[in-house]
């Protein structure tokens, strides 16, 4: 990771403490760990990315998009969420640490329809929800990449028969002593 790509991870923790307060982006108790719960939990799954352009659904206040987008300037980021105050604040951080890749949009993931390589949700709905919502935005080479706490046991028995769960990988983040999950899916788009 580039010396640059650090200062911006800081610089956007320090903005991420600056704005909670007001914006309610992080809970207060989560404020003081915020590299671990938040950023380094947002990396952890930059290695399974594909090439080309990220979606992150229910951004909130960025995660896990805006730490990715940190890191890999040459992606094309869109940082998708529903309220107006969470999209003003990566706005915000988008023109203080001069981030030409990020697209802050204020809208419904129901009401996209351009294609994504990847589309990203880390605490936004449960797997079938997450497919339903994104369905639009995906072709079936669209990498579905979805953050989960314990093993989604029952939330991948709800998936219908259009979604096909690639892999399910269980994620080392440095210092969380936490079970984190990525769930790897892919949807059949024919006859939708």
């Amino acid at each position: 990771m580039s010396s640059a790509a650090v200062d911006g991870l800081l610089a956007y923790m320090e903005l991420l403490k600056e704005w909670s307060g007001t914006y309610n982006l992080v809970a207060p108790g989560e404020r003081n760990f915020l590299l671990v719960r938040h950023i380094l939990d947002s990396l952890a799954i930059a290695s399974w990315l594909q090439p080309g352009s990220l979606l992150d659904v229910g951004t909130g206040a960025g995660l896990p998009g805006l730490p990715l987008a940190i890191i890999n300037p040459e992606m094309d980021v869109t940082l998708l969420d529903s309220v107006g105050k969470k999209i003003r604040f990566i706005r915000h951080v988008g023109r203080v640490l001069q981030l030409s890749n990020i697209h802050p949009l204020q809208q419904r993931a129901e009401k996209l329809d351009q294609p994504f390589a990847n589309i990203t949700s880390r605490a936004f709905a449960s797997l079938q929800g997450f497919a339903a919502a994104i369905r639009p935005c995906a072709t079936e080479s669209t990498r579905l990449l979805a953050m989960k706490a314990a093993y989604p046991h029952a939330e991948l028995e709800a998936l219908p028969g259009w979604v096909n769960v690639l892999s399910v990988e269980k994620m080392a983040v440095p210092y969380l002593h936490a079970e984190r999950h990525l769930v790897i899916m892919a949807l059949e788009v024919t006859g939708h």
